[in-house]
């Protein structure tokens, strides 16, 4: 069998909250490395705050990729990811420095480290029919219908995911096939540049993941959270989109609870705990899906650190 020759990267993904920013860093700063943001909320402009995005003091000591790509009311697919992070990683190793992929978006690592089935491009029509049918109907109606001619995608997709939701009928209508037999067919992409070691980041106590949540949404508060949310819905773009509630950035976990608060539908302490309570579902579905990344390696930071750094050095420096 012929050596795997490809140069090295590394892949940080954890459940959000799990410290994966600090050790992405440290790992920049100690092996010469760039960090590739794996964040479907990250790549919007005005989402900083609520996002935990790396702040412009983070920034500086190491150079990041893939962040403020798009306004908030602007599309950004997986697909689009995919693309746009293959190419900041062949220019990281075009010059000679190391890869780091960080983030939580389960999907956007599938992308880009396995391909997307190929699927039918989005038909802006049927889009805008399936949206005026959920205003009347209600997405959990949608959700019904899918699960009609596609159970298994109704299955994987929640009843209030109305992008997922949307996409899984649009391509039923355009195709006549259910999107989980073409993601069934498997997918086509260029093999990855690079080698990657892949680490999970997460705390083997799930309360210790809730406290950290908890206590990470509360500086968010702290630090003006409801200013960045009332500047977002000052916004032209944003209050007058007729479907502004669809959007992904504004669905955004913390983003849509304090959106609706700021409408008046909650006070401060039901928001508060129902972004908390959103913010632990999101925690509890990304290890869903980390658990079954078998190749990864998976690591304590609290008390696994020394490991860590082993493994990593082993797999860069063997």
């Amino acid at each position: 069998m012929r050596a795997d020759t490809r140069p090295l990267a590394l892949a940080l993904m954890g459940p959000t909250a799990s410290g994966k920013t600090a050790a992405a860093l440290a790992l920049a700063e100690r092996y010469d490395g760039e960090i590739v943001s794996v964040d479907s909320a990250l790549v919007y402009k005005r989402l900083d705050i609520g996002s935990a995005k790396p702040d412009a003091a983070e920034q500086a000591r190491v150079r990041h990729h893939l962040l403020d790509l798009r306004e908030p009311w602007q599309p950004y697919s997986a697909a689009d990811f995919a693309a746009d992070a293959r190419s900041a990683v062949e220019d990281i190793l075009a010059r000679g420095k190391l890869p780091i992929l960080a983030g939580g978006t389960g999907l956007y690592f599938q992308a880009l480290l396995r391909g997307l089935a190929p699927m039918p491009e989005a038909d802006p029509g049927i889009r805008a029919a399936l949206a005026a049918r959920a205003g009347q109907e209600g997405w959990p109606a949608l959700h019904a219908e899918l699960a009609k001619v596609d159970p298994l995608a109704a299955a994987r997709i929640h009843a209030t995911d109305p992008q997922r939701i949307q996409r899984a009928l649009e391509v039923w209508q355009l195709t006549g096939k259910p999107i989980s037999s073409w993601q069934a067919e498997g997918r086509h992409s260029q093999r990855f540049p690079a080698r990657v070691l892949k680490l999970v980041l997460a705390p083997a106590e799930r309360s210790v993941l809730h406290q950290r949540i908890e206590a990470r949404f509360d500086a968010m508060l702290a630090a003006g959270f409801l200013d960045e949310v009332r500047a977002l819905r000052a916004l032209p773009e944003l209050a007058e989109h007729p479907a502004v509630h669809d959007l992904p950035a504004i669905r955004a976990v913390g983003y849509r609870q304090a959106w609706a608060h700021l409408q008046g539908e909650s006070d401060a302490a039901s928001f508060r705990n129902q972004a908390i309570f959103a913010t632990r579902q999101l925690a509890k579905r990304q290890l869903t899906w980390l658990r079954n990344q078998h190749d990864a390696l998976w690591f304590d930071p609290q008390y696994q650190q020394q490991a860590l750094d082993g493994a990593v050095e082993d797999f860069l420096l063997r």
